[in-house]
């Protein structure tokens, strides 16, 4: 019997779609023949994936789960906004998004599904083939703290814990807990209102602000002022730049006045001792993703024989 290497499984996982297990069941059963395996898939309805791969996946949804300390986002791609309607789907979101807690957000696909003998990208695989559409875990982040909250709030929900946006926000703190997590879906609320660049000023991209500063700067020498004015008008116009981009120097839209770094010292009396803003991420659903531009009319003339 031929020799069945790891190569031949992974040739075969990205000529189908199948999983890790099938393909290799598929070549033991063909002694190690390629095209024989994947008529062997074909022939058990595990290769059905394969023919949709190709077609992008920018619809779907995000997912949250959170639990005390911890908290996890997740996104899992489909074609259409339709199938993030579908209750198999929004299960499959959800269990993901469950894994993502328990097991940290790092390879995420190749963990095990819970509940299944398969993992998480095989069980998608397998989604697949049942509802007839292309789908794909895309990415995860999981925050925690020692002490403290992980709050998350999603926007536009299709379900509890899913939608469209979602937002974690990791506040350390040993005062009211309850509080705390109140304090920490206003901020997410905010987050997925306004989309900040980075927590702080430090930890905003240095290739971000320079190129905010070479933009200020050619606009400023337009003016027609002098070198050392211009100095002036950039330091003002660059701190207005932080105040629009990082989060705890942003407005708080929650009451419109404060900061939302003075929005939280505020609220330490309330909560009952000192908060940290440690972290926070925003998942909007499809973000980076190029979705292919289709021209319906052609299509429908091309079909006609026009």
């Amino acid at each position: 019997m031929a020799e069945i290497t790891a190569s031949m499984v992974k040739e075969l996982r990205e000529t189908t779609g199948a999983g890790m297990m099938d393909c290799k069941a598929a070549l033991k059963e063909n002694d190690g023949n390629i095209e024989a395996a994947i008529d062997w898939l074909r022939t058990k309805g595990l290769a059905k994936a394969a023919k949709k791969a190709g077609r992008v996946a920018a619809e779907g949804l995000v997912g949250i789960k959170t639990d005390g300390p911890d908290g996890a986002v997740v996104e899992v791609n489909s074609e259409t906004d339709f199938v993030a309607r579908n209750e198999q789907f929004q299960k499959l979101v959800g269990v993901v998004a469950e894994a993502a807690l328990k097991e940290g957000s790092e390879d995420l696909g190749s963990k095990p599904y819970p509940g299944s003998d398969k993992t998480i990208d095989e069980e998608i695989t397998a989604l697949v083939g049942t509802i007839g559409e292309n789908m794909s875990y895309r990415r995860s982040v999981k925050l925690s703290v020692e002490n403290g909250v992980t709050a998350g709030y999603i926007h536009n929900a299709t379900a509890p814990g899913l939608g469209k946006i979602g937002v974690l926000v990791a506040l350390e703190s040993t005062g009211d807990a309850a509080k705390l997590e109140a304090l920490g879906k206003q901020i997410a609320m905010h987050i997925a209102a306004i989309n900040p660049l980075a927590l702080s000023v430090e930890e905003l991209d240095p290739a971000v602000v320079e190129r905010e500063k070479a933009v200020l700067t050619e606009q400023a020498r337009e003016s027609g002022k002098p070198e050392e004015i211009i100095g002036k008008m950039i330091e003002g116009r660059i701190r207005k730049f932080y105040e629009e981009v990082v989060l705890l120097k942003q407005t708080f839209v929650i009451d419109g006045e404060n900061t939302v770094e003075k929005a939280i010292k505020n609220a330490e009396g309330d909560v009952g001792g000192p908060i940290t803003l440690k972290s926070f991420v925003r998942f909007e659903l499809g973000e980076g993703i190029e979705k292919e531009e289709g021209d319906f009319a052609a299509e429908v003339a091309a079909a006609a024989g026009a």
